[in-house]
């Protein structure tokens, strides 16, 4: 019997993030076939330190579902050194935010020479920049809300100039740090009046904000999974609960409804899934993404809002259900994952070992 591969579950982080990235983790780990998979967790604790084996264990199997019921932890050392000393194959970074999903652990695993599921380091760093994604797809003719950036020192030296950017968008406006997620940090605001406060509180978890018009209509998701091509899911729909889609209605009080799949015109349905592979496609996305929709109820059209390169992974996310209700089941997504993490790996280490080739063989 051929030996079990060893997956590196890391959760946690230095994100305001951290506790989603737990919740997630539990999920992946009661999913995970411990037959074909052995499951070594690695958690990170709020500092960015790394736990020792025992805590991490412990938080997996104490924390609860929610990310209010995750139980505090400390670590102790700047790096697992099990990433190094050959205990780990492949490595599933479930790293919400910054600190993660920016392209961090991406460029970690890479310069460890570890095979990772999900998006390359350059996707990753990318999607996690609301202003840098957003400019990528306009580029590429792909619909999307109107924005302004603003950085923490315009809006401590230029206040004025910077408000006045704003003010030409339409309100109500929502205003968001631009690489973070979860809706840590975002506020709407109906009046001009309460821009300072809402960039305040923006500011409080980044030094780059976005903000952008709000679109009157619903919230649509498709999750997108690598392959060839490429398979866009059935899409969802995020029903609100309070004003907007908040961390609240997202993981504490249940308010919301998640329409899965959600109720479109088949027409609607088909124009979905273009555009998501079209998004994933044109931020140079592999593995897996979850790509965000406004359908503006003004003209119908959907406008592409971002793409998470680690979509939430809790017991009610929708990446994994709307992958479930399109034919792909939770353990194996996960198999699936881990399977292109492998191949990609073993491209990329082709092209390493030709660039080690002297130069003069290089061209046979």
């Amino acid at each position: 019997m051929s030996r079990r591969l060893r997956v590196a579950l890391v959760f946690g982080g230095r994100s305001g993030e951290h506790e989603v990235s737990v919740v997630s983790a539990r999920s992946v780990a009661a999913a995970l076939d411990r037959e074909r998979y052995e499951l070594v967790p690695m958690a990170i604790d709020r500092a960015g330190l790394w736990a020792d084996p025992t805590t991490a264990t412990r938080v997996l199997a104490e924390s609860g579902a929610k990310p209010d019921q995750v139980i505090p932890f400390t670590g102790s050392t700047r790096l697992d050194l099990r990433l190094l000393d050959g205990s780990t194959d492949v490595v599933i970074p479930i790293l919400h935010g910054p600190y993660g999903e920016d392209g961090t652990i991406q460029g970690l695993c890479e310069m460890l020479d570890l095979p990772f599921v999900g998006c390359s380091l350059a996707a990753s760093a990318v999607t996690m920049d609301k202003v840098l994604s957003k400019r990528v797809l306009a580029q590429a003719g792909l619909p999307t809300p109107r924005f302004v950036a603003v950085t923490a020192a315009e809006w401590m030296r230029q206040r004025s100039a910077a408000a006045a950017r704003c003010a030409e968008l339409p309100l109500p406006l929502f205003v968001k740090p631009a690489r973070l997620g979860s809706s840590v940090g975002i506020s709407k605001i109906h009046d001009s009046g309460a821009l300072a406060a809402a960039m305040d509180q923006a500011l409080a978890y980044d030094d780059l904000v976005i903000v952008e018009e709000g679109i009157p209509g619903r919230e649509i998701e498709v999750a997108v999974l690598s392959g060839d091509p490429p398979f866009a899911s059935v899409p969802g729909e995020i029903v609100p609960g309070h004003e907007f889609y908040n961390y609240a209605d997202k993981y504490l009080d249940n308010a919301c409804q998640l329409l899965a799949p959600a109720p479109l015109a088949s027409g609607q349905v088909e124009e979905a899934k273009r555009l998501a592979l079209a998004a994933f496609a044109a931020l140079s996305c592999d593995g897996m993404a979850r790509v965000d929709f406004l359908l503006d109820q003004r003209d119908g059209r959907f406008l592409v809002n971002e793409l998470n390169s680690i979509p939430g992974f809790t017991p009610i996310s929708m990446f994994p259900r709307l992958l479930g209700l399109s034919g792909v089941p939770y353990p194996e997504l996960l198999e699936r994952l881990i399977a292109l993490a492998l191949d990609r790996h073993a491209r990329r280490r082709r092209f390493a070992e030709a660039a080690l080739r002297p130069l003069g063989e290089r061209a046979r």
